[in-house]
C-alpha cells in the first residue's frame, strides 16, 4: 500500500475507546485533548454507576473490532493487563500493552495491533498523550511481519473452529466430571452495533 494510500486510510478511521473506573482520568484525558478529530470515535461511557468491571468494556471493544466495525480501539484499565486478556480472547483482535511511545510504535509497525491497552493507574497524563498519538499515527510495516500475522490467523481459524471448540469443551468437562446437566451456561450474543444497545 502506498503511503498516501496508508494516509488516506488512517485519516478515515474508525474507532472506538473505553475504560474502567481506575482508567476513567486517563480516558477523559485523551478525550479533552482531542486526538481524534481526524476519526470517528465512539466513547463507551458506563461510569454512572462508580464501579465497572474491566472485561464488560474490553468484550464489547473488542468484538467491534474484531469484527471489522471498527478500525481500532483503545482500552484503559490499571495496569492495561487485565483489558489485554480479555481482548485477546476475541478472534481478529490484536491487543497491546503499552506503557511507552517505543512499545506504541513497535506494537503497530510489527503486530499492526488494533487495540491499545493503557495503565491508567500506572501512566501520567502526558505520557498517555505521546504514547496514543504515536500509536494512531503509526502505520503497519508489513514485509516479513506479514507472514507472522498470517501464522497468527491460522492459529486462531484452527483454535476458534467448531470442532475444535467442542472438542475442547468436551475434554474439559470430562476432565473435572461436569456435564451439561448440572451446570448453567450463560451465552450473550453481542449487538452487530452498539448504536443498538440500549442505554
Amino acid at each position: 500500500m502506498s503511503d498516501e494510500k496508508t494516509k488516506m486510510r488512517m485519516d478515515s478511521m474508525k474507532i472506538i475507546l473505553g475504560s474502567d473506573h481506575r482508567g476513567r482520568r486517563i480516558q477523559d484525558w485523551i478525550l479533552k485533548h482531542h486526538l481524534f478529530q481526524q476519526y470517528e470515535i465512539f466513547v463507551i461511557n458506563e461510569h454512572s454507576s462508580g464501579f465497572i468491571d474491566y472485561p464488560d468494556i474490553a468484550a464489547r471493544v473488542a468484538f467491534e473490532v474484531g469484527s471489522g466495525f471498527y478500525d481500532r480501539g483503545i482500552l484503559i484499565c490499571g495496569t492495561g493487563i487485565g483489558m489485554c486478556v480479555v481482548a485477546n480472547k476475541f478472534p481478529g483482535v490484536r491487543a497491546a500493552p503499552c506503557h511507552n511511545e517505543v512499545a506504541a510504535e513497535l506494537s503497530r509497525r510489527h503486530n499492526d495491533a488494533n487495540i491499545l491497552c493503557l495503565a491508567g493507574d500506572l501512566l501520567g497524563e502526558r505520557s498517555s498523550l505521546v504514547i496514543v498519538e504515536k500509536w494512531l499515527a503509526t502505520p503497519f510495516d508489513n514485509g516479513r511481519h506479514i507472514d507472522r500475522l498470517k501464522k497468527i490467523k491460522n492459529l486462531e481459524n484452527r483454535n476458534y473452529s467448531d470442532s475444535a471448540t467442542a472438542e475442547h469443551s468436551e475434554k474439559n468437562s470430562s476432565e473435572s466430571g461436569i456435564s451439561e446437566s448440572n451446570i448453567s451456561v450463560h451465552k450473550k450474543t453481542f449487538p452487530a452495533s452498539l448504536n443498538e444497545i440500549k442505554p
